[in-house]
C-alpha cells in the first residue's frame, strides 16, 4: 500500500494578499484526506513591499538575482512563513514532528517563459531548518527547463480531486488567483490547462490606484457599476486570447489602460468582465465543451466576476464549496500534493499542462535536519 504523506501546502499567489496553508493527508496520487487549513494576511507595509519587489523583477535576467527590494521581499516571505506554519501548528495542536513534509510555492515575483525565467522568492532550506520540516520547493524550474512554460502546476490536484469526488466529466476547473487558470479533466487521461488571462491583478490594482483598497471586497463596487462594451473589446483584442495552449502569463501581462477614463465602479464592472470573457474565450481550445465549471481561487468570492461568468458560461457554473471542497485552500491543498509527488519522483506538469517535452517531476528538497 503506497505511503500516506502528512503534508502541509504553503501558498502566497500573484494578488499578493497573504499566505495559505492547508493540511493534506495523500499519497500523491488519488487517496485525499482534508485536515485544517487557514489564511494569513499580508499587513498593508508588506504588500508594498512585494509590489515594489515585483516591479524590481522586471529587470532580473537571472533567477538568483536579488537586487534593491527583492533581497527585503525574500526576507520578508520566508519570515513570514516561519511564523504562520509555526502559528499553524501550535493553533491546531499539529506536532511539527508528525509532519511529513512542506509543500513551498514561494512568492512569484517574475514569470516569463518566453525567457525561459521564473522567479519565485523565499528560503526553502533556511524555513526547513528552522520549522523543523523537510521542504519541497522551486516546483517550477524543472518543468522550464525541460522546455515547459513552468506554469500552471495545479493542475495534477485538479485531475485529483475530480477522480476523488465522482462528478460529472469533463469538467473544468477555474483558479482565479492574480491570474486565473484553467484545468480541463476529463476521466485519468493527462488534464488540458493553461493560464486564461486576468485574475483578479487588474481590479486589484485599480482598486489600490483609485481608492487605496486592497481589493474590491465582495465585488460591491464592480456590482455598482456599468461594463464599457468598448473597452471591454479593446481589452479583449489582446493577442493572448488568439495564442493556441499550452501557454502562461507574468502577472502583469494586461494592461488596464483601456479603463482609465472610466468612473472607477464602470472600469471595475468591466476588469471583472474582463476576467471572465479572458477565462471563457479559451474554451474553443479544449477537445470538448467542458459539463460544468468549477470555481476555486479567490476570485471564486467575487460575486461580480461569478456572475459575469455564469451570465456568458454555456454550462453551470458551480463554485468548489458546492463539492465540499474550500476554494480558498485548494492552491494550498495543491502545493502539498505537488510535494509529495515531488519527493515521490511522480511528474508534476505534462505536456497538456506547460508544454513540457514529456511529463517531468522536480523541485528542491531542504531536509530539517
Amino acid at each position: 500500500m503506497p505511503k500516506i504523506f502528512r503534508a502541509i501546502g504553503a501558498m502566497t499567489g500573484t494578488s499578493m494578499d497573504g499566505v495559505d496553508l492547508a493540511f493534506l493527508e495523500t499519497d500523491g496520487h488519488r487517496t485525499l484526506k482534508f485536515g485544517p487549513s487557514a489564511y494569513y494576511p499580508f499587513a498593508a507595509e508588506e504588500r508594498a513591499l512585494l509590489r515594489e519587489a515585483v516591479s524590481a523583477a522586471k529587470y532580473l535576467a537571472r533567477r538568483d538575482e536579488r537586487p534593491g527590494p527583492l533581497a527585503a521581499a525574500e526576507e520578508l516571505i520566508t519570515r513570514r512563513h516561519i511564523e504562520v506554519i509555526q502559528d499553524f501548528l501550535a493553533r491546531e495542536d499539529i506536532k511539527a514532528e508528525s509532519v511529513d513534509l512542506v509543500g513551498f510555492h514561494g512568492q512569484t515575483v517574475l514569470h516569463r517563459p518566453d525567457r525561459g525565467l521564473t522567479v519565485q522568492i523565499g528560503d526553502g532550506a533556511t524555513l526547513a531548518r528552522i520549522i523543523g520540516i523537510d521542504v519541497a520547493y522551486d516546483l517550477r524550474a524543472a518543468d522550464m527547463a525541460a522546455g515547459g512554460q513552468g506554469a500552471p502546476l495545479v493542475p495534477v490536484y485538479h485531475r485529483a480531486l475530480a477522480e476523488a469526488s465522482g462528478a460529472l466529466m469533463p469538467l473544468l476547473f477555474v483558479n482565479i488567483g492574480g491570474v486565473a487558470n484553467l484545468t480541463f479533466v476529463a476521466g485519468e487521461a493527462d488534464p488540458i490547462a493553461c493560464d486564461a488571462g486576468p485574475g483578479n491583478a487588474l481590479l486589484d490594482d485599480l482598486m489600490l490606484a483609485r481608492t487605496g483598497a486592497a481589493m474590491d471586497a465582495n465585488g460591491a463596487c464592480a456590482l455598482s457599476g456599468k461594463v464599457n462594451d468598448a473597452a471591454l473589446d479593446a481589452l479583449m483584442a489582446h493577442s493572448y486570447f488568439s495564442k493556441t495552449l499550452p501557454k502562461s502569463l507574468d502577472r502583469n501581462a494586461f494592461s488596464s489602460e483601456p479603463v482609465s477614463e472610466l468612473e472607477t465602479c464602470d472600469a471595475a464592472a468591466t476588469l471583472a468582465a474582463f476576467t471572465a470573457s479572458g477565462i471563457l474565450a479559451h474554451l474553443k481550445f479544449l477537445p470538448e465543451a467542458p459539463r460544468m465549471i468549477v470555481l476555486c481561487g479567490g476570485g471564486a468570492r467575487n460575486p461580480a466576476i461569478v456572475q459575469a461568468l455564469a451570465r456568458r458560461a454555456p454550462c453551470a457554473v458551480r463554485r468548489a464549496e458546492d463539492f465540499g471542497w474550500d476554494s480558498q485552500a485548494i492552491e494550498a491543498q495543491a502545493f502539498a500534493f505537488l510535494a509529495v509527488r515531488s519527493v515521490k519522483g511522480l511528474a508534476l506538469t505534462f505536456p497538456t499542462t506547460t508544454g513540457v517535452r514529456e511529463p517531468v517531476s522536480g523541485g528542491a528538497l531542504a531536509w530539517a535536519g
